[in-house]
């Protein structure tokens, strides 16, 4: 039985990856690790039931994935992320023809997070 994914996404630079996922998101670090102090560091970054691995090793994962993250009030995330003028990007939200809104960010890595509301039926 299958229960959850967990995704590894390729990052450079510790500072920018915290900027980004933790200041700009609003994720939480769960945990960081590394083998030795010197060593690439690999850690969970979490927010609601959304889990994302970041790591710095080359053998993990290639930059420039995508995540598509089913998102509950994307308006009310565009408006919270929008206050933190963080200099690097500034999204908006695209209605799709596929009947969804979205809105799409990528980090300083080049991996794409897209956050996506689906249409309620009425």
């Amino acid at each position: 039985m299958m229960k959850k994914i967990v995704p590894i996404l390729r990052i450079f630079d510790e500072a920018k990856a915290k900027e980004f996922y933790t200041d700009y998101l609003g994720f939480n670090v769960d945990w960081e690790h590394r083998f030795e102090a010197d060593m690439p560091l690999y850690m969970q970054v979490s927010q609601d039931e959304i889990i994302i691995h970041l790591s710095e090793h080359h053998g993990d994962c290639t930059p420039g994935a995508a995540l598509r993250i089913e998102t509950e009030h994307l308006e009310e995330l565009h408006e919270r992320i929008s206050m933190q003028k963080y200099k690097y990007a500034r999204p908006g939200i695209q209605k799709t023809p596929w009947d969804s809104r979205e809105m799409t960010i990528t980090d300083p890595f080049g991996n794409r997070l897209v956050f996506v509301e689906t249409a309620v039926e009425s």
